[in-house]
């Protein structure tokens, strides 16, 4: 059938809106980002010793009462690494399924590969216990900021008053220890400016309750990491156990959400926030960008690429470089952005506002003047100081990641030879007689990947020279003006080690011959030890002379804002506020939720392939399961690394989802929020209970988080 000529109009007219409205709405999202800093660039990490009562109800018209503020922090917990919470008066948690795949492993009985297949314990008794997890409670908070001011300002020198603080923090924990019978630490807020005792109740009979297949857990893969829309099922649950090996009966839980979390809605995340930067001051924060950002993103990016090449070079050992590349990945992302958002101009234009404003504050006051005025440039001297030492110290200690097998047989053969040097009876029994001949014969490794170690030298070599220059006599000695892979195959050419042989005759030499060796891997760790020893000598000084000037930062950081705005985090319990809310994605606006079809839809536009293939129950859902139930969802919540398997609750305290991820734009809040395109991205509570009702027959977790009652 035609379309008439007055509907082709009419869609042509309705087309061109839609486009027009489109691009007007991409050009609203893309604009510059606003270089007048905004006191929320800190962020909204919120500490429960400081809980924002009247911000809240000024944001969202919601008046929380401290009761409120202290049956959410014992909701919450804290497990290695990440966040966990209590979702049943029976001890029943929830986490993220990635952090709690060790434990997994821990479990497993043999023959089992419980990655694969996924765990449900049917019953109490087969609840399985996890020999290394614990649980940690926040029951204790204690301000001690007097106490450790007193002692740092009671010391002569910059170097007495980090000795004398760090002594009365010990003294401080310890007595916390030893009168509480709590797991006790100082926790240190605002760079300094306030302390405070965190007590935790430790439970350490943590059973694996439900774990679904890694597959659907983390599908997508490397490759949807720090990205959204995403489709995770990434949760897992476990139940904590009393002294007498029964369920912890426990009155601070969160209630299970039916409807999970709606559109323009007030959210909460309540976690363990691992580290922000967002304090620093802009000098540092250019050394970030200079010297250490700059030097893990350039190998980690390096190596990360190459994996890629090698795959299509060695299809052979594809999959082998795959999880190298998985392995890493996480790490790489976080890099790679965190130093592309150091390099972004309008980010550091809003950190260089904030500081000015800062120190006119400062100036503006006479007293303030004088007890803080010289902090910024004191610590501009420092990190100038940092960077002439630091980048040797890279150059010459380099990184685990990309150390070659080359250069551990070097640092072996050294100390084979050194160890040779000393008095006979201060030689290990192996190094005497007919024995040496044996360490010699059995020497060299029975296997090098030569591959791989090519191309982790290349990078590194690229590497060192970035750090030193060009013209740095080092640099010359060894490559001269070759770079990458030529530079690599210069250096081995050049090196004995490259044989078993060769380096069996090298050992026979005499000690001092062997350490005088020209082979330039030897050379390489000979020629910069001492100097690399030192280095890190005065690095040390350097850091702790600017750890009391940032401690003054943080005084002066209290005193301007006080808790009005919250501290950097520290892995310790933080609340933080938000809103289910779309943002600009690829030319157009994301979509708040996704929902299942959203996940088979990519399972078969991918055609089934690795990382967006599913587990075999998944392949063929149940009739009943339903397909629109938000899946994923995301939120203007500031969270970072350890908030991973934060609860996300509403103002009734019900659990609407479990934060696991962000996208790659909250990636540099690292140094400063920006909830215009910063989004958490969390598994929706709807999902949960769907795929444990229809998929996965887990009736008797179903009633628990429906009822609160324990089956057994």
């Amino acid at each position: 059938m035609e379309i008439s000529s007055i509907k082709k109009v009419k869609l042509l007219t309705l087309l061109i809106l839609t486009i027009s409205f489109s691009l007007m709405s991409a050009q609203d999202f893309d604009e510059p980002l606003n270089p007048q800093s905004d006191k929320f660039d800190i962020g909204k990490m919120w500490t429960f010793d400081f809980p924002p009562v009247q911000y809240l109800k000024d944001k969202y018209g919601i008046e929380f009462s401290g009761d409120w503020f202290e049956d959410v922090r014992l909701s919450a917990l804290r497990i290695p690494g990440c966040t966990a919470s209590f979702i049943s008066p029976n001890g029943l948690i929830l986490t993220n399924n990635h952090c709690a795949v060790w434990h997994r492993r821990t479990v497993e009985k043999e023959g089992e590969d419980l990655a694969k297949t996924g765990f449900y314990a049917e019953t109490l008794e087969d609840e399985r216990q996890a020999p290394f997890m614990y649980v940690e409670q926040l029951v204790l908070i204690e301000d001690v900021t007097d106490s450790v001011e007193s002692a740092f300002n009671s010391g002569a020198t910059e170097e007495e008053k980090i000795k004398l603080r760090n002594e009365k923090i010990e003294a401080l924990v310890d007595s916390f220890n030893a009168r509480t019978g709590l797991k006790c630490q100082i926790v240190k807020f605002y760079n300094g400016g306030k302390w405070a005792i965190y007590g935790y109740k430790r439970y350490n009979d943590v059973r694996l309750v439900f774990e679904p297949e890694q597959r659907i857990a983390a599908f997508g893969g490397d490759f949807d990491n720090f990205t959204y829309p995403r489709y995770d099922l990434d949760f897992t649950l476990f139940r904590v156990y009393d002294d007498d090996g029964k369920p912890l009966n426990t009155k601070n839980y969160f209630k299970w959400s039916k409807d999970g979390a709606k559109e323009g809605e007030p959210i909460f995340t309540v976690g363990n926030p691992g580290r922000t930067n967002r304090l620093k001051t802009v000098a540092q924060l250019e050394y970030f960008r200079d010297v250490s950002y700059r030097n893990r993103a350039f190998l980690l990016d390096n190596y990360y690429n190459k994996l890629e090449e090698l795959k299509t070079k060695y299809p052979e050992r594809a999959e082998e470089f795959e999880k190298i590349r998985t392995r890493i990945g996480n790490a790489q992302k976080v890099f790679h952005y965190a130093y592309k958002g150091l390099k972004n101009p309008q980010i550091m234009a809003r950190k260089k506002d904030f500081e000015n404003k800062l120190k006119q504050a400062v100036f503006a006051d006479s007293n303030l003047k004088k007890n803080y005025g010289h902090i910024w440039e004191a610590i501009e001297r420092t990190r100038n100081e940092l960077r002439e030492y630091d980048t040797k110290i890279a150059a010459y200690r380099g990184s685990r990641l990309i150390r070659d097998d080359y250069f551990s047989l070097a640092k072996k053969i050294i100390a084979f030879a050194e160890n040779l040097q000393l008095p006979d009876s201060e030689k290990a029994d192996i190094y005497k007689g007919a024995k040496l001949d044996s360490v010699i014969s059995n020497f060299y490794p029975g296997y090098i990947d030569t591959v791989l170690s090519k191309v982790k030298l290349a990078i590194y070599l690229d590497f060192m020279r970035m750090n030193l220059g060009d013209n740095d006599t080092l640099v010359q000695k060894l490559i001269g003006n070759k770079k990458g892979e030529e530079a690599a195959e210069f250096m081995l050419g050049k090196s004995v080690l490259t044989s078993k042989e060769k380096t069996e005759e090298l050992l026979r030499k005499p000690p001092a011959e062997i350490l005088a060796s020209s082979d330039p891997f030897i050379y390489f760790i000979m020629s910069t030890r001492d100097e690399l020893k030192e280095l890190l000598k005065l690095s040390k000084e350097v850091n702790d002379t600017e750890d009391a000037y940032e401690n003054l930062l943080g005084r002066v950081i209290y005193e301007i804002y006080g808790t009005s705005i919250p501290p950097d985090a520290t892995f310790t319990l933080r609340i933080s506020d938000g809103v289910v809310k779309t943002f600009p994605y690829n030319g157009t606006k994301a979509i708040v939720k996704t929902t299942f079809y959203g996940m088979y839809d990519r399972y078969y536009g991918n055609d089934k392939q690795y990382p967006w293939d599913l587990p075999e129950r998944w392949q063929s859902p149940p009739e009943d399961l339903d397909l629109s139930t938000p899946y994923n969802f995301i939120g203007t919540n500031d969270i970072v690394g350890g908030n991973s398997g934060s609860p996300v609750i509403n103002k009734n305290k019900e659990i609407v989802g479990v934060a696991f991820d962000g996208n790659v734009q909250s990636i540099v809040g690292d140094f400063i929020y920006i909830p215009a395109n910063n989004r958490m991205v969390a598994v929706a509570s709807q999902a949960i209970m769907e795929v444990l009702d229809k998929v996965y027959g887990a009736e008797r977790i179903v009633n628990e988080l429906k009822t609160g009652e324990l089956d057994d």
